[in-house]
């Protein structure tokens, strides 16, 4: 399923700030997810959608069912950080993405991750994404089958 497709990688480019890390100097393991969030619009939007218009225009959400994180380096206040977003997988309810946070000085891993997202209607009811969206997003990660 991986593609070289350029829609379906996004590079984002963070600085930490001070407010993100804990007492020990290091970014507290919450804004990891965040971020992931950050990389998500900004590969949406890269792709031509955003989570306003899906949410205003389609009635449709994409909510979390499931984040995984793999902790891999501490990243600390002022670092830049690369957040890799990738389109993994998609079916008609079903969106997953993955991540990658890179230290932009030196190319360290800091942390890998995935979530996963159930599409729903505004009453939080499984729905089928739209097919506007389901087309890029297939030929993004090079898929055919839902």
């Amino acid at each position: 399923m991986n593609s070289n497709h350029p829609q379906a990688l996004n590079v984002t480019r963070l600085r930490v700030r001070y407010a993100e890390t804990d007492q020990m100097g290091v970014v507290y393991h919450s804004n990891h997810l965040i971020w992931f969030e950050v990389g998500r619009v900004e590969l949406l939007r890269q792709m031509g959608f955003s989570y306003r218009d899906m949410e205003r225009e389609d009635g449709r959400f994409i909510a979390v069912a499931e984040v995984k994180c793999r902790y891999r380096a501490p990243v600390y206040y002022d670092e830049e950080v690369l957040v890799r977003t990738r389109l993994k997988n998609v079916r008609e309810s079903v969106v997953v993405f993955s991540y990658e946070l890179i230290r932009a000085d030196g190319g360290t891993l800091l942390a890998e991750g995935e979530t996963t997202h159930i599409v729903t209607d505004s009453k939080m009811k499984v729905a089928a994404l739209p097919d506007k969206y389901l087309r890029v997003f297939r030929a993004a990660v090079g898929s055919k089958a839902g």
